[in-house]
């Protein structure tokens, strides 16, 4: 039974090819299409969003920070694509590997590190410790803002991996109450799909907001070091 649990975190094949790769393609071939001269409602909206999402990210950040609104935006999205995608049937969601979500913080955690040692080195190393620290708690704060600043990339891939894993894992639970229920009691096994049914419209949302998330964060962190 637990094995069960957990195989919805396998890729499923055709074919020898992941149906993940074929789900991430189709809204990119069919939002993107250059064969559309004129854009339609959807395209018009997407745009849209892009641009508030844009100016709302880029806005607290110095001019030299803008170069990353590119980047950030191609986060969000790709994340954004991922955790819908997951919740598809026959597909599963890249994004509840802890090993992919390290493998996409860590680097860019790193990235606006270096950048900060570049640009403003003094002002970097200050954030290690805060202006008028008696000198007898000088060696514990630095102490302590160096490991909240190595546990940063770790939160970012856990927080998104547990949000992730949590919601498919007690879909998982509920569907197959529904199953086993419905032979013997049919209006519990009614009342567990309505309840599946919300849960489903939360994961959605969930799957919205913790690709925003990430991606706010990995802004606050370019923040402090720009």
């Amino acid at each position: 039974m637990t094995m069960n649990l957990f195989d919805q975190f396998s890729s499923p094949h055709v074919l020898g090819i992941p149906l993940i790769i074929i789900a991430m393609i189709m809204p990119t071939v069919i939002f993107f299409s250059p064969t559309r001269p004129i854009t339609n409602r959807t395209i018009t909206l997407q745009n849209w969003l892009t641009l508030k999402f844009t100016k709302q990210l880029m806005s607290p950040i110095n001019k030299p920070g803008h170069t990353w609104s590119l980047p950030l935006l191609l986060i969000m999205y790709t994340l954004f694509l991922i955790n819908l995608l997951g919740l598809l049937p026959y597909t599963f969601t890249p994004s509840t590997q802890l090993s992919m979500n390290m493998g996409l913080a860590a680097p860019l955690w790193l990235m606006t590190v270096l950048i900060g040692m570049r640009t403003q080195p003094t002002t970097a190393l200050a954030h290690m410790l805060p202006m008028g620290t008696p000198t007898l708690l000088i060696p514990i704060l630095i102490i302590i803002e160096t490991v909240s600043l190595l546990i940063r990339p770790l939160a970012l891939g856990v927080r998104l991996t547990a949000n992730l894993t949590a919601g498919h894992l007690l879909m998982t639970l509920i569907s197959s109450a529904i199953l086993i229920l419905l032979p013997m009691m049919p209006l519990v096994s009614l009342l567990a799909l309505m309840l599946l049914l919300l849960l489903t419209g939360l994961e959605i949302a969930v799957a919205m907001i913790q690709a925003y998330v990430f991606t706010l964060l990995l802004s606050l962190y370019l923040q402090e070091n720009t």
